[in-house]
């Protein structure tokens, strides 16, 4: 018997009542069968071995393309003069993009004490990897010569050669390779408490076994919830920073030359703002389907949706407000190639780019300001998808609109991607979403311990009970009193 919406909509504003982050008639013992049990099936339900089959096939896809582009060369792509960044760096900034909403959702919402964060939070984290994942393939395969990769790294080599420490290319290296790293320590961290229920549940040994390695030993002592906390303190503290320098480095890639639509101040902020705008984007894609199938809707309910919803509008306007000051700049610096650049991409050849970057990022999340609009499961799951379109049409229209169109009109052209760019771009989703399904099928997908802490059960009454850690009780599943 389905559950009633109304049952299931907590999205009231009424400030004498708290709405609940998580709906019906759950405690804590359902938590963990709701959630544990996604993991401990037999058999995944045939849904997922369908859409594993499909991402998987284009993960094959990707790792052809990618060694047919080894074998052969960088000419199958559709890289010409003067356009020498194509398809290579669009999708490499997409991605890095993407990855932007997992690190915010955990560490400044964490350290900003928005309890709503926990029933979405692991799954961002774990999109935040994939995704970073996928980006690190690009730079690797479009320096032409594989083989040659490690010259980016300064280490000793045969030829006494160091890499340029001036050049933003590099700094991307350290700045993902960091952001990489980080990420993954906190999604790692957060899971221990989880792993461990996983294991003290396991029925077969070699379930146990593996759980049981990947758990650290965890017994929930009080020592081991106070070094948790403290860890996982400092790691949010760590990442928080994280989360506005690496795409203003990756910003740099193109701010700092002297390219005409490239040469700006603002490209820092904007791009922060765009990836955090497409990396919530990109969340709302992903846990819209996948709440559904694994019957997670009172887990991850109607109020995560909408906040989410809410943060995409704010950073859709910043959007927004980014594209106009770029043509206010241009007009404003009185500089002629600057000028000439923006009209070209509005109405240039790659006009039908932009315009399409303009409708998915500006005028599709003005319908969030409609409650009833942004609280209708579909719409929003398709305003997401659109929104994630239009920000790659943005990475599209910065890289090739003004690299199509530079100083010297003899050299114009027009840039057209081959078929292995486009079968080497939908590769790259293949291997995100195989990554996204095997974490949903074998490691917990929402932070249990972390869901219990918000719950009305972990509002302890009695004077004097302490719960485990002193500056927050989310974690630990009881709230200090």
């Amino acid at each position: 018997m389905s559950t009633p919406v109304s049952y299931l909509d907590n999205t009231g504003d009424d400030p004498a009542v708290r709405a609940r982050l998580v709906v019906g008639d759950n405690d804590f013992h359902s938590v963990t069968n709701t959630v544990c049990g996604i993991v401990e099936q037999p058999r995944p339900p045939k849904f997922w071995w369908v859409a594993f089959a499909a991402s998987s096939s284009l993960t094959l896809v990707l790792f052809a393309c990618i060694g047919y582009l080894v074998t052969t060369g960088i000419g199958v792509w559709g890289l010409q003069v003067p356009v020498g960044w194509g398809y290579a760096i669009v999708n490499f900034v997409f991605w890095v993009g993407i990855g932007h909403a997992g690190t915010l959702i955990s560490a400044i919402l964490f350290l900003l004490r928005q309890r709503w964060r926990t029933s979405i939070n692991r799954f961002a984290e774990a999109m935040t990897i994939f995704a970073v994942v996928c980006a690190g393939i690009f730079p690797g395969i479009h320096v032409g010569r594989i083989w040659f990769a490690y010259w980016l790294f300064p280490i000793p080599n045969q030829m006494s050669m160091w890499p340029n420490f001036r050049s933003p290319l590099l700094w991307d290296v350290f700045a993902v390779g960091t952001y990489a790293t980080v990420s993954l320590l906190f999604w790692y961290m957060g899971m221990i408490p989880d792993l461990a229920s996983i294991r003290d549940r396991a029925t077969t040994k070699l379930r146990f076994y593996i759980y049981g390695v990947l758990s650290l030993g965890w017994r929930s002592s009080n020592r081991h919830w106070h070094r948790f906390e403290f860890a996982y303190l400092l790691l949010a503290s760590l990442a928080t920073p994280l989360v506005l320098s690496v795409h203003s480095v990756v910003s740099f890639d193109f701010a700092v030359s002297i390219m005409p639509g490239w040469h700006t101040t603002i490209f820092p902020p904007y791009f922060v703002a765009g990836a955090i705008f497409s990396g919530f984007a990109m969340v709302v894609t992903l846990i819209i389907p996948t709440r559904k199938f694994f019957g997670l809707e009172e887990i991850i309910t109607a109020r995560h949706l909408e906040n989410m919803a809410k943060i995409m509008l704010a950073t859709g306007m910043m959007v927004g407000l980014a594209y106009s000051t770029e043509f206010f700049v241009a007009w404003y610096s009185g500089n002629t190639y600057e000028a000439f650049t923006f009209l070209n991409r509005a109405f240039g050849p790659y006009a039908w780019a932009y315009w399409t970057m303009v409708t998915c990022n500006v005028l599709v999340p003005q319908i969030f300001w409609f409650r009833k609009l942004r609280n209708k499961t579909i719409i929003l799951w398709v305003a997401s998808i659109l929104i994630n379109v239009g920000m790659w049409f943005e990475r599209f229209v910065i890289v090739v609109s003004s690299l199509s169109r530079d100083y010297l009109p003899t050299s114009w052209g027009y840039y057209r991607p081959t078929a292995i760019d486009v079968l080497t771009f939908v590769g790259s989703f293949g291997l995100f979403f195989t990554l996204f399904l095997l974490f949903v099928r074998f490691l917990p997908m929402v932070g249990m311990a972390e869901v219990k802490g918000v719950m009305p059960q972990a509002h302890l009454d009695r004077p004097g009970h302490r719960g485990h850690g002193d500056y927050h009780g989310d974690i630990a599943g009881v709230e200090v009193v």
